[in-house]
């Protein structure tokens, strides 16, 4: 193999192995998203325009004489819990999703400066210190398939009147919320700083933080960037709080008026500024089911952040699900969906090798050429690109068939990195979950020993110097691989393993 091939193979490796790092160790950068057409206010001017309108005298909200009281609902699908003190959702646990300790989920924790749901005036007015006691009608719910129930929440006094009414849905994630407030002008309604979050310190989370959706555009935020108040004021679809697999979202009526995003501390805090009168929008709490989500129809699908190459990570997921269907395990069908994306590149990845061979077979031609002409670069340049002309080979060809199935890898790599099916997915004997890493590290040490066949196999340079090189890419990428979730180490181990019979096939056609 030729050293410029060579390197040229080596940067490639060293590519993927900074670019897989960097997704697990830091998660992927995402770009700042480009300014929204309409004006966002910042710095000075954010200051004059929370003035404007915030009253310099905030309406003063007095506790209503009214017991505090929780009240719970149950569905198939989640318990909720409410609370008098200001109207707000105070526990959310998921049925059908358990964490590390056999518990069900919890989509809510601890207690908050600003509360889920906590509706005031002002911005001052939504955190828990300043939330009066609601009123509220009705009696714990507990809804089956098709039925549905309402709470009604009120509180007044002689500044301001809230009716506040929830629709849960048996069957369903979304709560629909009807709001019927007077006094104030406008009046703000928040999703809290912990309303979503399961496992905000999972580290192979893409991102965790708010994240909201205008037009198309999928805008995120994280503390450390989030320097002053972001402020947006149409075409907003939805505002959000994630995690890796689960979310919690506020679908806005119409009339929204303003969204806020601002630090409180360490937390980020996401709010809406709704006009008086009557509103009605809608809430989402629970995973991220792509299917579930575009079921909704309201752009929700868009929180599962395929990445940049979400042109093919879709259909991949979309196969993924489909082989799923017949074999009812995921482990399989990772190791079915990996056959079928690797035939298309089996005529080019045989180009490749056989390239690597020819290749090969100069390499004392052109290790004579090195030595004669090695104080000329230029005069050396010229006379190899003779040869590769004369043997008719492309000192690139190695490398063209790695080159175009990085899209591929990194496509399929964030659908299993993301994807919430694979989470407690079960594959065979100790992997009991596709999503965390091999508890024994069986799967990526395998893996490191299928590199190294690779590399026995796989035509080399006679530069000792770069053979030993390269033979440390299977040792990088096998401890990179340790804490690696089970079924992306799967996939790279049977793609390994496809590439090894392949090479077997070439070698043998060869002689």
């Amino acid at each position: 193999m030729d050293s410029l091939e060579k390197r040229t193979l080596i940067a490639v490796v060293l590519a993927l192995v900074v670019l897989i790092a960097s997704q697990y160790f830091y998660s992927l950068y995402t770009p700042p998203s480009q300014p929204p057409r309409e004006r966002e206010v910042t710095g000075k001017e954010n200051l004059q325009k929370v003035e404007a309108v915030t009253p310099k005298k905030p309406i003063s909200v007095q506790p209503a004489p009214a017991e505090y009281r929780e009240i719970k609902v149950e569905t198939d699908l989640y318990q909720a819990t409410l609370s008098s003190k200001g109207g707000t959702i105070v526990g959310f646990r998921l049925k059908n999703y358990k964490d590390k300790n056999g518990i069900n989920v919890s989509l809510l924790s601890g207690s908050d400066n600003y509360p889920a749901l906590g509706i005031g005036s002002d911005i001052q007015t939504i955190n828990t210190p300043n939330q009066p006691n609601f009123i509220i009608k009705g009696e714990n719910l507990f809804l089956k398939g098709d039925e549905k129930g309402s709470i009604i929440i009120e509180y007044q006094s002689p500044q301001f009147s809230i009716r506040r009414t929830y629709t849960f849905y048996g069957k369903t994630y979304k709560i629909d919320l009807t709001e019927e407030v007077t006094g104030p002008p406008d009046y703000w309604v928040t999703l809290g700083t912990s309303f979503g979050y399961h496992d905000p310190q999972d580290r192979t989370a893409p991102h965790v933080g708010p994240v909201l959706l205008k037009e198309t555009d999928r805008i995120e935020f994280t503390a450390k960037k989030l320097k002053e108040p972001r402020i947006f004021n149409e075409r907003i679809k939805w505002v959000a709080q994630e995690d890796k697999y689960f979310f919690a979202a506020i679908i806005p009526p119409q009339n929204l008026a303003e969204t806020r995003i601002w630090k409180n501390g360490d937390a980020i805090v996401s709010a809406l500024r709704l006009r008086s009168g009557i509103n009605a929008y809608s809430l989402y709490a629970g995973p991220k089911e792509y299917d579930t989500l575009k079921e909704l129809k309201a752009d929700l699908e868009h929180i599962v952040d395929f990445g940049f190459f979400s042109i093919l990570a879709r259909p991949l997921f979309w196969i993924l699900k489909f082989f799923y269907k017949f074999m009812g395990n995921y482990g399989w069908s990772i190791v079915l969906l990996t056959i079928i994306t690797r035939l298309p590149f089996i005529p080019i990845i045989n180009k490749g090798q056989k390239a690597m061979k020819r290749l090969q077979e100069i390499q004392p031609r052109i290790n004579e050429l090195r030595e004669k002409y090695k104080n000329d670069p230029q005069r050396l340049q010229k006379e190899m690109m003779e040869i590769y002309k004369k043997y008719k080979v492309n000192p690139m060809g190695g490398c063209l068939p790695i080159l175009l199935q990085i899209p591929v890898f990194f496509a399929l790599y964030k659908v299993l990195l993301i994807a919430i099916e694979l989470r407690g997915a079960p594959f065979i004997f100790w992997i009991k979950d596709l999503s965390v890493k091999d508890p024994y590290y069986i799967l990526p040490i395998i893996m490191g020993i299928t590199m190294v066949i690779q590399q026995k196999m796989t035509p080399s340079s006679l530069d000792p110097k770069q053979n030993r090189i390269m033979m440390f890419m299977p040792i990088i990428f096998t401890f990179l691989f340790l804490n690696f979730a089970s079924g992306l180490v799967l996939y790279w181990l049977v793609n390994n393993i496809l590439s090894i019979g392949q090479q077997i096939f070439i070698n043998k056609r060869s002689k």
